[in-house]
């Protein structure tokens, strides 16, 4: 199994390059020489006073004081030449198309499990199958319409797919907020340099939850469903209503009556036609899922299954996302769009298969070691950051029951100049790029960059203590 490699430096060129800095870097490189550090501290708690005063926190499960924080936001900009976007642009493109191909085949003739391409056993007994979806014909066969796609970036240069997230992918918000609060700050950077636009984001999901709509329906209404201002991306839930011009609602603020979904205003009742959910699978319906939710609507799946109301993203896409089935994307696309694919996967050992789990077990404390349906950086092992009894106790975990886990090398994320209490230093960073599926598959360019601000640390994650930076494409 492959060791720990060196990393790619997002701004730095390597020593045997001249020590210089990427030519898309030079202008901040240049901008940053001539910022006097008091200067640099007024900003960044200027940032601070503004992040609060907008309302834009993060709550974290599992904290005692139970308290909302901000996420730490940095100024220092990660940057990506527009010829590289475009070339992720295609990849994205290409993986989100299969995997809506490959949720609506499942669904219907299951023609890549008749011909052996994945085991029929890692779909039709994945927890995230739903049987209630089979045969539903979906408005433009589209499951997920919008993809958050996990990307890093190894020290070969080269972008690899670390995860897809297709069931509700969140850090939009944060994309939209993170680029304000740049322009805002630093407006004589901007002048500097090309920086594709992202604001016309709420624009392009609007339209891509209308396209979503039963009948083709001329002005649907639209909605965005939230478990309540206790969940961890409330401020994203209501963001997103604010900018799109629909409402936010929980369950109670939604009934069905004569096989429509309603919502309750004080003129009355309204049709909902497109439901934006932002509460998983198991509590949307009471009477069909979990009987103890109160997070979602009695009777939903009924009106969904009649073709009354769509929801996006559609009910079981969580067996796509699987980090089970994360393995079998590269022969999906090959599969369904006869391409190969143009974004790489990261070399994957599924641990219920015998051969894995031994080759695995030998090297624990080289890789790392995923839960199945584990999100936000929790359930997981990064061996060689792990203490030798966290190694052992993962692995008692691990023999207890395998096949709830993947394992995978240790791969080092790129990094990218980042302000600490030291100063400027490197750390490592991802990219979540958002993907829109409807009539076509649109995306602004750029994405959510998640910066690990603990030093040598790899875990990005808002809820591990991670920040985000603003992602500029450039010209």
């Amino acid at each position: 199994m492959p060791a720990p490699v060196q990393h790619y430096d997002e701004m730095n060129l390597p020593a045997g390059a001249g020590r210089g800095v990427r030519e898309h870097y030079r202008h901040v490189v240049d901008w940053l020489a001539g910022m006097p550090p008091e200067r640099v501290a007024e900003k960044r708690r200027e940032a601070d006073l503004l992040f609060h005063r907008v309302g834009i926190t993060f709550a974290v499960y599992g904290d005692e004081a139970g308290a909302e924080r901000l996420i730490p936001f940095d100024t220092i900009p990660r940057i990506i030449p527009l010829a590289e976007w475009e070339m992720l642009a295609k990849g994205l493109k290409q993986r989100v198309t299969a995997l809506n191909r490959f949720l609506h085949d499942i669904y219907h003739g299951q023609e890549i499990l008749k011909a052996g391409v994945i085991p029929p056993e890692q779909v039709l007994t994945n927890e995230a199958y739903q049987v209630s979806m089979i045969g539903l014909e979906l408005p433009n066969r589209v499951y997920s319409q919008i993809s958050g796609i996990d990307l890093i970036r190894h020290e070969d240069g080269g972008y690899y797919v670390l995860e897809d997230n297709l069931r509700t992918p969140s850090g939009v918000s944060y994309m939209l907020e993170n680029r304000k609060m740049m322009m805002r700050l630093f407006p004589e950077l901007f002048a500097t340099q090309s920086v594709l636009p992202v604001e016309h984001y709420p624009g392009l999901l609007l339209d891509t939850l209308r396209a979503a709509a039963p009948h083709e329906m001329r002005e649907p209404t639209v909605v965005v469903l939230t478990p309540g201002q206790y969940n961890s991306a409330y401020f994203e839930h209501a963001f997103l209503a604010q900018q799109m011009g629909v409402e936010l609602v929980e369950g109670a603020d939604l009934f069905v009556k004569d096989g429509h979904v309603y919502m309750r205003t004080t003129g009355g009742r309204q049709r909902v036609d497109v439901i934006y959910r932002r509460v998983d699978d198991a509590y949307l319906d009471p009477l069909a899922f979990r009987p103890d939710s109160f997070l979602g609507v009695p009777g939903l799946l009924s009106v969904y299954r009649a073709g009354n109301v769509s929801l996006a993203n559609a009910l079981g896409t969580g067996v796509a996302d699987d980090k089970s089935t994360y393995p079998y994307v590269p022969d999906m696309i090959r599969f369904y769009l006869s391409e190969e694919p143009i974004l790489k996967n990261v070399p994957t050992w599924q641990l219920k298969k015998p051969d894995d789990l031994a080759q695995v077990m030998d090297n624990l404390a080289k890789l790392v070691v995923k839960e199945v349906q584990g999100s936000g950086g929790y359930g997981m092992l990064i061996g060689p950051t792990s203490t030798k009894k966290e190694v052992e106790a993962f692995r008692a975990r691990i023999l207890a029951n395998p096949a709830n886990y993947i394992a995978q090398p240790t791969l080092s994320l790129s990094t990218c100049p980042t302000f600490v209490e030291q100063g400027i230093a490197p750390r490592h960073i991802d990219l979540r790029p958002f993907v829109l599926s409807g009539k076509d598959v649109k995306f602004v360019p750029g994405g959510l960059t998640r910066v690990a601000l603990k030093e040598g640390s790899l875990v990005v994650n808002s809820s591990q203590g991670g920040g985000t930076k603003d992602t500029w494409v450039v010209e």
